[in-house]
């Protein structure tokens, strides 16, 4: 018989350790699987379960293996009797592989620049994204459990069908990983001819390659698990880059002017990862890109009782400033800009919502 506050994460990296924290503090016995040993071990060290091995009572089990290894890991912990459910950044292939009343495919669209276990974090999904990909047979109270728990760790949670997921993803996470991978790579063979092309590299290029530094090991499943998704989108941006070029090539200065602005507007539209938008103020504070001027301003805040719900640093695309961009409560918008003001930075305030 499965125990309503027994839990199994498979997998204890980055994601699956991270999970394991945000049960145990909502009260659950969290046991950890995983192939490598010292991995799971190192998981409880750092408190993330509170057990190493199968749990055949868990209720509920997380999958955070790679996509390839998912659907196996899932059908056998269906044979528990609990509700399952997984991480992976594709759907539609897994979804169709676990055909199952009690398998609920899942996808915290959350990350961290650090990898693996070390960087488990149990607050990693506040005001973060959750995508759950129910079917037509999906169980309602698996469903419903599994949005109550996941809900609890401060995610937004969205339903939708698992094809449509790997649509959007490839647009939003896939293709612009590849896009940085694409460009890093032109620079970096460049570089090997003109040595001081990668330190002449500004904010704008660092900003738009940082995924590319993110862990490999991921994206050769994601790729091929969402090939479909992940080829249209790259037929799109290839268009969309070629519309460019010829605006370039033929100096059609009104044109890029147009799309560079759609894309301005777009960006700063860009919803924060805060979960009442509505009761939510920007504040774009431009500084000098230097060391200490981050926990300057954040201290500044912190010393008012002002809480920065999100937070965004945006360097300049060339020169030594850069924009930090801040999520503040509405209520405390004006008490900030002030402090900032009395230290002689400009902000500017726009709401959120």
């Amino acid at each position: 018989m499965t125990s309503p506050s027994n839990a199994c994460v498979v997998g204890t990296g980055l994601i699956g350790a991270s999970i394991g924290l945000a049960l145990r503090g909502q009260g659950w016995h969290v046991s950890g699987i995983d192939l490598d040993e010292a991995r799971a071990s190192r998981a409880l060290d750092l408190g993330a379960v509170d057990e190493v091995g199968p749990d055949p009572d868990a209720g509920l089990t997380f999958i955070a293996t790679p996509a390839g290894a998912t659907a196996p890991a899932a059908t056998r912990a269906l044979a528990g009797g609990g509700v399952v459910t997984d991480v992976a950044g594709v759907k539609a292939g897994i979804v169709a592989a676990v055909d199952h009343p009690r398998f609920i495919g899942g996808h915290p669209m959350a990350g961290s620049e650090q990898e693996g276990v070390e960087g488990a974090d149990g607050g990693l999904f506040e005001g973060a994204t959750w995508v759950l990909t129910p079917t037509e047979t999906t169980d309602p109270q698996a469903y419903a459990r599994l949005r109550a728990v996941v809900s609890s760790f401060g995610a937004n949670v969205i339903a939708m069908p698992a094809d449509r997921h790997d649509e959007l993803v490839a647009m939003v996470s896939h293709v612009p990983h590849l896009t940085a991978a694409a460009l890093m790579t032109l620079a970096a063979e460049e570089a090997s001819e003109q040595g001081a092309l990668l330190r002449l590299a500004a904010g704008g290029f660092r900003d738009m390659t940082r995924v590319a530094a993110g862990h490999p090991g991921i994206w050769p499943d994601i790729c091929l698990e969402n090939q479909a998704g992940i080829t249209a989108t790259l037929d799109r941006l290839t268009a969309a880059l070629a519309r460019l070029r010829e605006m370039v090539a033929g100096a059609d200065r009104g044109g890029i002017l147009t799309v560079l602005e759609r894309a301005r507007e777009a960006r700063l539209n860009l919803p924060s990862r805060v979960l009442h938008v509505e009761d939510m103020v920007e504040i774009r504070v431009p500084v000098p890109d230097r060391p200490g001027v981050l926990a300057e301003v954040t201290t500044l805040l912190g010393e008012l009782s002002v809480n920065i719900y999100d937070l965004e640093i945006a360097h300049s695309a060339e020169g030594e400033r850069g924009v930090l961009v801040l999520a503040v409560d509405a209520a405390d918008a004006d008490l900030a800009r002030g402090a900032l003001l009395a230290r002689h930075y400009r902000p500017a305030m726009r709401p959120l919502a």
